[in-house]
């Protein structure tokens, strides 16, 4: 990392979307819950300027137009949509996406399932 790098964290975005392998799973939109971690190159951390930083409603965005409209068997593959749209902004240099399913279709009393990845330009 660069010294003006910086983590800007988004937590908790919410999505309701298309996926899932069973039948009524592409039938229906279910609850999704996203962190993102960019890893960015940030001159607004001693500038102080808006423009030097990282337009995350952007970002949010970006990671909404995929999930709305977009459809999927396995949130792996989501993840990997989002953490391309996310580094579609060339200051980017990575980005973690964490995706978690909130209602996932077993028995168990599970509060959710998911995964991690990790994507760099």
């Amino acid at each position: 990392m660069g010294s003006t790098d910086a983590v800007i964290q988004l937590r908790g975005i919410r999505a309701m979307c298309i996926c899932g392998a069973l039948p009524e799973e592409q039938d229906r939109r279910q609850p999704y819950e996203f962190d993102i971690d960019i890893i960015a190159d940030v001159p607004a951390t001693t500038t102080d300027v808006l423009g030097d930083t990282i337009d995350y409603g952007a970002v949010l965005d970006r990671i909404e137009a995929v999930t709305r409209d977009e459809t999927f068997q396995l949130f792996e593959r989501m993840a990997q949509r989002v953490a391309e749209a996310v580094l579609t902004d060339e200051r980017i240099e990575e980005v973690t996406v964490e995706v978690r399913k909130l209602r996932p279709p077993v028995a168990q009393d599970v509060a959710s399932s998911g995964m991690r990845l990790t994507r760099r330009r």
